[in-house]
């Protein structure tokens, strides 16, 4: 038989003291990086008429874009850039005749982040620096003869970054640099609805939104 004891097993290599315990399971750290220095374009064209339902169209166009879900203890450190280049997009519609409701959206977006965890701790630190030359977004749409809603949206954001926790201890630290031109064109004819009307155009250099809820029930 042979039997090791606690000084054997751990050898002359670590001077008399035990190695460091296994890592544990009980977190994350996730790091994020991110770099677009291509220009980035989308472009819907459509001409839809007679149409028995709804109809929707988009396009979307973006540089870095980063989505986290976590439901333990969790570290996030996130890093996005976008260089001199264009981030554009453009909706051409033409839609009539149409039972149901329209939806149209036009979105360019230089640096997205959002952030969701359910743990006791967590801590996030965002970095987000848009350079580009624009971003841009336009839309031109006519629309006759609808019979539900229509609802158009043109949207131009530099950097956007949202974080939602349900941890007793959560710190935020956000930093947002917009350098680029930040456009958003809305050309509309609409004529005919049956339901509400909604046009917009916006153009956001930076935005945040942290929302924190409280799980103590004391």
């Amino acid at each position: 038989m042979m039997t090791l004891t606690g000084s054997l097993a751990y050898g002359g290599g670590y001077n008399n003291n035990p190695p460091p315990p296994p890592p544990h399971n009980q977190g994350s750290d996730i790091l994020n990086g991110q770099v677009d220095l291509n220009s980035s374009s989308a472009t819907l064209n459509t001409n839809i008429i007679n149409a028995t339902g709804s109809v929707s169209g988009q396009a979307v166009s973006g540089g870095n874009a980063l989505s986290v879900v976590t439901m333990q203890n969790t570290n996030v450190t996130n890093n996005q850039y976008v260089g001199q280049v264009s981030v554009s997009s453009m909706v051409n519609a033409d839609v009539q005749n149409v039972q149901g409701g329209a939806s149209l959206t036009s979105q360019a977006v230089c640096n997205s982040a959002d952030v969701s965890t359910d743990p006791t701790t967590t801590k996030v630190y965002s970095n987000q620096e848009c350079d580009a030359k624009d971003p841009s977004a336009a839309m031109n749409a006519n629309l006759k003869n609808i019979g539900g809603d229509v609802s158009l949206a043109t949207t131009a954001v530099g950097n956007t970054f949202s974080e939602d926790s349900n941890a007793a201890n959560a710190s935020v630290q956000n930093y947002q640099v917009n350098k680029s031109g930040t456009f958003a064109t809305s050309n509309t004819t609409i004529s005919n609805v049956g339901g509400d009307v909604s046009v917009s155009a916006a153009a956001i250099g930076n935005n945040a939104q942290i929302v924190h809820y409280s799980t103590n029930t004391q």
